[in-house]
């Protein structure tokens, strides 16, 4: 149904615009209180989600160069952080573990004294309202850097996707709130899905990173991460940037398997696709503002080109308003100091 004013500018015929004076745009522009009551889209501590990298020891953070801002916590100062979180109002954090011993088959990903497992159990004991979202992933555990097994070469879907239900279980039984597979193999939210529901969780809740495109902004995180693929790339699993099509497909699918919630990843270079994700698919959508486009944000702030600050929140407004009811951010404590007005 068209809306009353595409209908009355129709029945203008070829004159589509509102006629000056009568209608004055700025009217609405005069007064700060008034662009608050007339704004469609406005940005609230409640749409962040902080990511954090969690790695062994004690008393460690280690800024990561290419990520200002962001840095490597051990578990006893990464809770700390979680309580600065909570404090700010920010609903949920997800995990990323980076651990000391790395193989080609990931075996600390899925273990249960690992670094992620130990980190949930630690933040539910000190903050218990926090949702802990886990990343269910190899990619920080492999020495290859790949997301899943591999053979000769190629990247292994079916045994990777056994491996990731384990993982993903291995989680739920530390605590996580939300499990979030990031890998893109084939059926792994169905296999998640059924591993959770067979061992008792089945109110776990899986954040299917479903439209994750193969995108050259995730420099930094690879970087944090130390996860850079050792031959080849990611194209093979990974999504084609330039398909949107493809997009509806894997959210579809993922739905389909039991995906409770849907993500696109990166954000910024794919608000198209985060729109057309909300307009023809009825699902809770988070999207990821990923480590490429925050470092870019704070290298140009630093070189005094920009207002860091207010294109950060100008950012994270454009994904909101593109759709996104969940934003992923390592922007998000920042975010939050300027909407409680810090």
């Amino acid at each position: 149904m068209k809306r009353d004013y595409s209908i009355a500018l129709e029945q203008r015929g070829n004159n589509n615009l509102m006629p000056f004076p009568i209608h004055r745009q700025r009217r609405l522009r005069k007064r700060p209180g008034i662009l608050r009551m007339v704004r469609e889209t406005a940005l609230s501590v409640d749409d962040l989600i902080a990511p954090f990298f969690v790695c062994e020891g004690q008393e460690q953070a280690v800024e990561i160069t290419s990520m200002p801002g962001v840095s490597r916590f051990s578990i006893d100062r990464l809770v700390d952080q979680v309580k600065q979180c909570r404090s700010l109002g920010i609903p949920g954090i997800i995990l990323f573990g980076i651990p000391d011993k790395k193989n080609a088959e990931g075996t600390e990903a899925y273990n249960p004294d690992g670094i992620v497992q130990r980190a949930i159990k630690e933040i539910k004991s000190a903050v218990p309202e926090m949702v802990v979202i886990t990343d269910v992933c190899i990619c920080e555990y492999t020495d290859h850097g790949h997301c899943g097994l591999i053979s000769g070469g190629e990247i292994l879907n079916d045994p990777t996707v056994k491996l990731l239900a384990e993982i993903a279980w291995t989680h739920a039984e530390s605590g996580a709130d939300i499990v979030a597979p990031s890998d893109m193999m084939d059926g792994r939210v169905q296999a998640i899905r059924e591993r959770l529901d067979d061992s008792g969780h089945e109110d776990t809740i899986i954040m299917a990173y479903s439209s994750k495109y193969a995108s050259r902004f995730y420099g930094p995180f690879r970087d944090a991460a130390v996860s850079i693929p050792q031959f080849g790339d990611r194209c093979s699993y990974q999504m084609d940037p330039g398909n949107s099509d493809e997009a509806i497909r894997e959210v579809v699918q993922d739905i389909e398997e039991g995906a409770d919630i849907v993500m696109v990843k990166p954000a910024l270079a794919y608000l198209d696709i985060i729109r057309r994700v909300r307009d023809e698919i009825n699902a809770p959508l988070a999207a990821y503002n990923v480590s490429g486009e925050y470092s870019m944000v704070h290298a140009a702030s630093q070189q005094g080109w920009i207002d860091g600050p207010r294109v950060m929140m100008e950012i994270l407004l454009s994904i909101k308003r593109a759709g996104a009811q969940m934003i992923l951010t390592y922007a998000a404590m920042e975010a939050a100091r300027v909407l409680n007005g810090e």
